[in-house]
Order: C-alpha cells, then sequence, then structure tokens
C-alpha cells in the first residue's frame, strides 16, 4: 500500500527579504540589515529537508543594485532550486539598472511556468505596468499614471503609487496558460508579489479583472503573494488566496514557509510568524 500521510512533493516560501545595507525603521517595523542572517536560518532550514524548489516572492532588497550581491549570495548555500521574482522594491534601482532585474534574479523571462506532476506553477511580474518598473519613456509608465489617476477619482484605497498592475499582453498569456491547465486538469499555484483578496491597501491595481479570469478558471487554485507584510489570507471560489509575512519586519523574529503538496490539499507549515494552515482542493 502507499502511505497517503506522505505529501507528493514540498516547497519552501520567503516573502520580502527587503533588505538593504541602511539603518533600521523600527517606526515601520523594518529592520533591512537583518535579513541575510534570517534568510540564512531558512535555508537551514530548507536544506534540512527533501524541497522541489524555494520560492521567494519579490522584494529581495529595498533599494540599490548593489545590495543585490549580498542577499542573493545566500541562496548560494542553498541546495535546492530558487525561483525568484521581483517586487516593487527590486526595482529602485538607478535607472540603466531597470531592464536587467528579471536576469539578475535569474528568471527565464519576466513571466513563465513550469510544472511538476499535475501542479503547474505560474510566475508573474506584478510589475509589469507600474510608475517604476518600465524603463523611463516606456509607454506602460503612461499607462500607469492612467490607471493609477482613474483609481484615485474612485477613492480606491489600493490608489497607491506602490502598486501596480499586469499588462494586456501578460493578462492574455495567462488566460492561456490557465486554459492549458484546465485542459490537463492541474492545479495552478500562482505566485506574485502583489496581493488580490481579501480587498487591501496593497492589491494590484487590477484585482478585479486578475479575479475574473481566475473565477473563470477551475485549475487556478491557489495565489501566493507577499506586499503585504503583515500578511492576509482569504478565499474567492475555488481560489485560496494566501499573502505570506514579510521576513524584514521585526528585529528577531523571523517568517518562512514549507508548502506539502496533497492530492486533495496543500499544508502550509510556518516557521516563525508565519501561521500553519490546511488549504484544501
Amino acid at each position: 500500500m502507499t502511505d497517503t500521510s506522505a505529501p507528493l512533493f514540498s516547497f519552501g516560501i520567503v516573502a520580502d527579504p527587503q533588505y538593504a545595507d541602511i539603518a533600521p525603521r523600527p517606526d515601520m517595523g523594518r529592520y533591512y540589515a537583518e535579513s541575510p542572517r534570517k534568510l540564512a536560518e531558512a535555508i537551514d532550514v530548507f536544506n534540512a529537508h527533501d524541497l522541489a524548489f524555494v520560492v521567494t516572492l519579490g522584494d529581495i532588497i529595498d533599494r540599490g543594485w548593489e545590495n543585490f550581491d549580498a542577499i542573493l549570495g545566500c541562496y548560494d548555500r542553498l541546495s535546492h532550486r530558487s525561483v525568484l521574482l521581483p517586487g516593487n522594491h527590486d526595482f529602485a534601482v538607478a535607472p540603466e539598472y531597470l531592464s536587467q532585474i528579471h536576469a539578475r534574479l535569474g528568471m527565464p523571462s519576466p513571466w513563465y511556468d513550469f510544472s511538476i506532476g499535475h501542479f503547474r506553477f505560474v510566475v508573474l511580474d506584478g510589475n509589469d505596468v507600474s510608475l517604476f518598473a518600465p524603463p523611463p519613456g516606456d509607454p506602460r509608465r503612461a499607462l500607469a499614471e492612467k490607471r493609477l489617476a482613474g483609481l484615485q477619482e474612485a477613492g480606491a484605497t489600493n490608489a497607491q503609487d506602490w502598486n501596480a498592475s499586469f499588462s494586456d499582453e501578460q493578462l492574455h498569456w495567462l488566460a492561456k496558460t490557465l486554459d492549458a491547465a484546465d485542459a490537463a486538469l492541474e492545479h495552478a499555484i500562482l505566485f506574485c508579489h502583489y496581493p488580490l483578496y481579501p480587498e487591501n491597501s496593497h492589491n494590484m491595481w487590477d484585482a478585479p479583472d486578475v479575479l475574473n479570469l481566475l473565477a473563470a478558471h477551475p485549475s487556478a487554485r491557489a495565489w501566493f503573494c507577499g506586499h503585504n507584510h503583515t500578511g492576509n489570507y482569504g478565499q474567492l471560489g475555488h481560489t485560496h488566496f494566501l499573502n505570506f509575512k514579510g521576513m524584514v519586519d521585526t528585529l528577531s523574529e523571523n517568517t518562512f514557509a514549507i508548502a506539502d503538496l496533497y492530492a486533495n490539499r496543500i499544508e502550509i507549515r510556518g516557521f516563525g510568524r508565519e501561521d500553519s494552515r490546511t488549504l484544501t482542493l
């Protein structure tokens, strides 16, 4: 008999290390220089487990191209595949570096997917249309200004210049990718820096459009994100929305997780400040 208590496979999760070699901001709960130590602790735990990969959900740095060296160097000790994606702070660099961020994070392209068994993992870049990620003069910046102005006029709680949105190109790709996952009867787990749900000031500008897209695809089972450092959780239809807590917060407490995947559920094992929970599929 097969052991039904063993997961099919597992992966590690980190959100918002947000490293910089700068003084802390206790008023904001940000302890930027402590993140390499916390990340090293998390990597020790990850290395003691059999994991398919470890995903870091954006904001690897707080600012400054030079700070990538120290924090990315921590991953050299990781004995598993590292999946990195950018957050808003990862684009807080000199303009000449903006076009190099995805390559610096080892991403094959700004958005892509990969499968393990009957699970499809979708890696997204929520900074696509924003005031900070596209190079100066890129038409996506003007589009971002228009989108933000519309939200501000509507009094939207997420009408913040540190939020962002998808391009039509990325949304079209996401729809096609979820079509394929639906057809293959896969469970899709989506990784993005930004939350969509529950309603929050940190949510993507285009959250309603993305939520409608996910609702139309039964394969879309989970959306894992960072950005809102206090964390959050909600379920809408068949999709779980889990916002992991920010590693950069607090002087000494850590936060990270391991997800154990089963045929009918995802078990989140929280470490430090991160909560453990069961997400039924």
